[in-house]
């Protein structure tokens, strides 16, 4: 099967989409025997709920997802657990702090203000289309700096300067998904003749590694109650491990990694869904203005987070983004020990299972027949509430106790962000650029999404 899995480099996530519906959502890959490429691929709800909930502890991430990313290190997504458990309880207690939605809103504002507004300003006035995509992805990237390392690279200015670190998370993913694909032995000799994906890998890495050392190598010892970095100095000395700095390194790649591809992409997405769908726009903009108090040519006010929980219908459209382009679009997992899937599938142990969490909005079987059409109101409730999905057919957060920490944050910071640009721009699509999924491991537009604005009158 190999033969046409590599045809379809191009359009993986499609192909495997039509593949696992022809296969009733699990299918078997077999690849050349020498090769080591066999798994089980799936999208089937009740898989997921019992490889990442029901069954969890039999399916830790393992060397072979480590060794796939090893760029990065010891993180949170390689972790497994008492590293992993370390992770996840320091950052959680970090922001379960009173004070850090706080500086999680002054954040945001801060970069929309100063960063976002005046560059869209800038655009619109020369009359010139832009790349929304590599828009989200400065923001999103500066944001998540200054949360977790207290520093802004300031990538979103008005010259778009060129940040290498910023760059080299989207050079980076393309090549992690296809180390799922090409055989071990191949990428590995790539890796040693440093050619290929694999020299865009060594690339991006050395610009990882001369963004975050310097910035992490005061090991932690800034002021402040909300200092990651020192929280995670703390925790990883008392659990006496070596290499704190590299700790540290690996630690913020990975939380900066999670804060700048998920939201771009998905933000990127949205944009792109309300430009098809027109009359989600104008509802969206009608519940702007009547839940947060503001009137066509009002000046526009920031609202705090407690508000943003009224914009219903646009957290319906967000979810239905999430839905249909989950930033994420593929997991990784083997079993320690042999297993059987409800789907009635036998694993042995450390048989790679990959699980498709885009095809999962796209079958029929988990959301109807309806389920290709971009429709927030599946995601509302007759009493206009948000409508609750379990995580195992909505895993674009993931599922199980590995659920992202940060989803309640990523919702917020798209709602201030989709809302100040619906209220101020109208989205017009440059005719003829191509948007379609990227083949990578996040879900971003291959060729961004470039956009023209026009203002609200």
């Amino acid at each position: 099967m190999l033969p046409g899995a590599l045809l379809n480099l191009h359009r993986l996530h499609e192909y495997g989409t039509q593949v696992l519906i022809e296969s009733g959502g699990t299918f078997e890959f077999k690849g050349p025997w020498f090769c080591n490429l066999d798994m089980l691929v799936t999208c089937d709800p009740a898989n997921i709920h019992h490889i990442f909930s029901k069954n969890f502890s039999n399916y830790p991430k393992g060397p072979e997802f480590r060794k796939i990313f090893e760029i990065l290190g010891d993180g949170i997504f390689n972790a497994d657990y008492e590293l992993w458990e370390l992770h996840r309880k320091t950052t959680l207690s970090l922001m379960s702090r009173p004070k850090f939605y706080s500086f999680l809103e002054k954040t945001i504002w801060d970069k929309i203000e100063t960063g976002l507004l005046p560059v869209l300003e800038n655009v619109y006035e020369k009359q010139i289309d832009v790349d929304l995509q590599d828009i989200f992805q400065r923001l999103s990237f500066d944001s998540i700096c200054v949360l977790v390392l207290e520093y802004d690279p300031k990538s979103l200015s008005i010259d778009l300067p060129y940040v290498p670190c910023e760059k080299a998370f989207s050079v980076a993913i393309e090549p992690l998904l296809h180390r799922h694909i090409i055989p071990e032995t191949i990428w590995k000799v790539q890796k040693w003749l440093k050619i290929g994906n694999e020299k865009k890998l060594i690339e991006a890495g050395k610009a990882f590694d001369e963004f975050f050392y310097p910035r992490v190598s005061l090991e932690g010892e800034q002021d402040g109650d909300l200092n990651l970095l020192k929280a995670f100095t703390k925790a990883y000395k008392g659990s006496s491990r070596e290499r704190l700095v590299d700790f540290l390194r690996d630690t913020s790649l990975s939380l900066v990694f999670a804060g700048r591809d998920t939201t771009s992409t998905s933000l990127t997405w949205f944009f792109w869904l309300i430009a098809i769908n027109p009359l989600a726009e104008i509802k969206i903009l009608e519940e702007i203005e009547s839940k947060l108090h503001v009137k066509k040519g009002d000046k526009w006010r920031f609202f705090n987070i407690e508000e943003s929980h009224k914009l219903v219908y646009l957290h319906g459209a967000l979810c239905e983004t999430l839905r249909l382009f989950p930033p994420v679009a593929l997991e990784h997992k083997a079993p320690i020990r042999s297993d059987i899937l409800p789907s009635g599938h036998y694993l042995h142990e450390n048989k790679k299972v990959i699980f498709s969490f885009y095809s999962v909005g796209r079958m029929e079987t988990v959301w109807g027949k309806d389920c290709l059409e971009f429709k927030p109101e599946r995601w509302i409730t007759e009493r206009g509430r948000i409508k609750h999905e379990p995580s195992y057919k909505f895993p674009a957060f993931n599922a199980g106790p590995r659920t992202c920490l940060g989803k309640e944050m990523a919702f917020i910071q798209m709602k201030m962000v989709a809302a100040t640009i619906l209220y101020h721009y109208k989205i017009q699509r440059v005719e003829g650029h191509p948007v379609s999924p990227r083949d990578s491991i996040i879900l971003q537009a291959k060729h961004g999404l470039r956009v023209r604005l026009s203002k609200r009158t």
